[in-house]
């Protein structure tokens, strides 16, 4: 686990060394147990390294073969190399490392862009070709590690985070309103932008190859494919559902074990981190686990559940683990908020400080920790969203039903108002037809209600799990901790995405019914009571974790900031976007604004997460945009 950056001048100016050193050097919180850069004319590597496996001097890097022609820059873990390494080994290449990193060199050099879709794990890279001077940069399958590009006519740039960019001296940082519209609207990206203007994020299973004649076009090697089994596959015995998903499962787990540091697990008390310590634990000797709880004091309603310790405590004394707990105060997103924007910077979803303060308690321990992440995504863990979409005339309506839905933060018709500031810059910007294009390498005949489930099963995995793992990552790697997802392993996904919605949700036929025959007002009550989803997930885990866990309702992991901010944090709210001159009004409307803010303050509606936005972007413009 690294962070890597560089530069291709495609004008043929040789790289600066000096200026390639600070570019590493940015993000140095990546990798403090090492540095390394490569120069060869107009191309350059950077490298912070971060030593998990064989750390010796032999998997150093920027590593090249043996006869100098490939040379690579690589942040990630392929958990497979083991068995790459044997394969590579039979065509004649020799190591001389333990680890990964030359295993993935050889395999480009081997196999070239074929061997993305051998690598199971998580990467992100680039490859230099000498011999044809041509740079190959690379992503995950699911995008669990970051990598950013910049281009202009003169140079290519790239690295694990967007202030490596900004250590060049020849890029300044500015606002892209597209990108501002399309968060304020999903509180995520779905397109390639960032914040950034003019710093794009490589799609998740992509990779592009850049000569020093100009830049090709981005190709995906992988995508999500979930789609209902046909024919005799459809009808093959739950049990063997069963028995194949736990043999996966604990096959995921024990694939991520290996490292030369030590490991830990995120334990909140749930069913999927749960069940990876029960795996993981009886391997070791001593075994960490950590979570994250609340000061409840003064939360109400459903956020009174929010505190998971209880939960987790007892899991910790079932599974053995050495646990270690820390508790949130409201004071503690204030505190947060510069350094944790200065790691994010690349704004998603959702409210992320619980998991920089999760993180920063497990560095404290381990080097590596296992988190439960994906395991909703993939086994259908949020069914009171896709209940929303099942029966539709057509794509198109599908398509309607669900963009409202995702809406997250401003009620549709404030849009135009709040961005009236800078309206004829974004007049161009469709965010609905964004929403559509998010489908177009997905097209199952859209048929049954099983189909449009699978079809918002590949929606979620690609933009809202995508804007999980990036938060994951960046919000980790602040404190040199390397996260790994259990549930994103190659085999794990292959199956999940052919088994059966019937296995997965239970309500879909009564939501059918009710769609076809009740009034509005019912069907949406039903969506906000069903938690039904995970139905096969639940039942595989009752072997590893007490079945009083695998059957509660899902619960995110979530701060009670809707209390909080009408209550112990007022005051910083009101500091930061009611009395003071933020910065975010040069392009939001000010009244509008406030008056969204303010039906929270007074108890009308829970506007906690546009709250939570805007904060982060006003902290984001103060940080970045000068």
């Amino acid at each position: 686990m690294c962070g890597i950056t560089g530069i291709l001048n495609l004008d043929g100016e040789p790289v600066a060394p000096r200026v390639l050193r600070a570019m590493a050097d940015a993000v140095r919180h990546r990798g403090p147990d090492g540095e390394g850069t490569y120069v060869d004319g107009a191309l350059g590597f950077g490298h912070r390294r971060l030593a998990i496996i064989d750390r010796s001097p032999a998997a150093e890097q920027p590593m090249a073969t043996r006869d100098g022609r490939f040379v690579l820059t690589y942040n990630g873990e392929v958990y497979n190399f083991q068995e790459l390494r044997r394969e590579l080994e039979a065509r004649g290449w020799g190591f001389r490392s333990r680890g990964d990193t030359e295993v993935v060199l050889y395999a480009l050099a081997e196999w070239g862009v074929q061997a993305l879709e051998r690598f199971n794990g998580m990467f992100a890279l680039a490859l230099w070709d000498t011999e044809r001077e041509e740079l190959l940069l690379a992503r995950d399958r699911y995008g669990i590690k970051p990598l950013y590009w910049h281009r202009d006519d003169r140079r290519v740039l790239f690295g694990s985070e967007i202030k490596a960019l900004l250590a060049h001296p020849e890029v300044r940082p500015s606002v892209d309103p597209r990108a501002l519209l399309e968060y304020f609207t999903f509180q995520n990206l779905f397109t390639r932008r960032t914040l950034f203007d003019g710093v794009e994020l490589l799609p998740p299973g992509s990779f592009v190859r850049i000569g020093v004649a100009g830049v090709g076009p981005v190709q995906t090697f992988w995508d999500f494919d979930f789609r209902e089994p046909d024919g005799d596959a459809g009808r093959i015995d739950e049990r063997e559902y069963l028995e194949e998903l736990d043999r996966l499962f604990r096959q995921a787990v024990n694939r991520q074990l290996v490292a030369d540091v030590p490991i830990g697990s995120y334990l909140s008390g749930g069913m999927d981190s749960g069940s990876i310590t029960a795996v993981a634990a009886p391997q070791f000797d001593t075994f960490t686990s950590f979570t994250v709880g609340f000061d409840l004091s003064s939360a109400s309603g459903i956020e009174l559940a929010f505190d998971e310790r209880t939960r987790a405590e007892r899991m910790s004394y079932l599974f053995g683990t050495e646990h270690y707990e820390m508790v949130l105060k409201a004071g503690d997103l204030e505190r947060v908020m510069p350094a944790l924007t200065w790691h994010l910077e690349d704004l998603r979803v959702g409210q992320c400080y619980p998991n920089y303060y999760a993180a920063r308690l497990a560095s404290k321990f381990v080097t590596v920790v296992l988190s439960g992440a994906g395991g909703d995504e993939l086994f259908g863990g949020y069914p009171w969203r896709y209940y929303r979409a099942v029966v539709n005339d057509s794509f198109d309506d599908y398509v309607g039903k669900y963009y409202g839905f995702w809406q997250r933060l401003l009620p549709p018709d404030a849009i135009d108002r709040v961005f009236a500031p800078i309206r004829a810059e974004v007049a161009d910007v469709d965010t609905r037809a964004i929403f559509a294009d998010a489908f177009a390498t997905h097209a199952p005949q859209l048929t049954r209600p099983e189909d449009y489930i699978n079809h918002s099963l590949y929606l979620e995995a690609r933009t809202f799990l995508h804007g999980l793992l990036l938060v994951e990552d960046k919000l980790s790697m602040a404190h040199s901790l390397e996260t790994r997802l259990p549930f994103l392993d190659n085999d794990l996904v292959d199956f999940a995405q052919a088994v059966p919605v019937g296995l997965k949700l239970g309500n879909l036929g009564e939501v059918v019914r009710l769609d076809e025959n009740e009034p509005g007002w019912k069907t949406e009550r039903f969506f906000n009571n069903a938690r039904d989803g995970k139905l096969i997930l639940r039942q595989a885990m009752e072997r590893h974790v007490p079945a009083d866990v695998t059957g509660r309702e899902k619960q995110g992991f979530a701060a009670p900031d809707a209390s909080w901010f009408r209550g112990e944090s007022i005051d910083y709210v009101r500091r930061r976007l009611v009395d003071g001159d933020a910065r975010i009004y040069g392009y939001l409307d000010r009244d509008e604004v406030l008056a969204l803010v303010d039906d929270h303050l007074a108890g009308r509606e829970n506007r906690r997460l546009l709250i939570w936005s805007l904060l982060s972007v006003e902290e984001w413009l103060q940080t970045f945009a000068g």
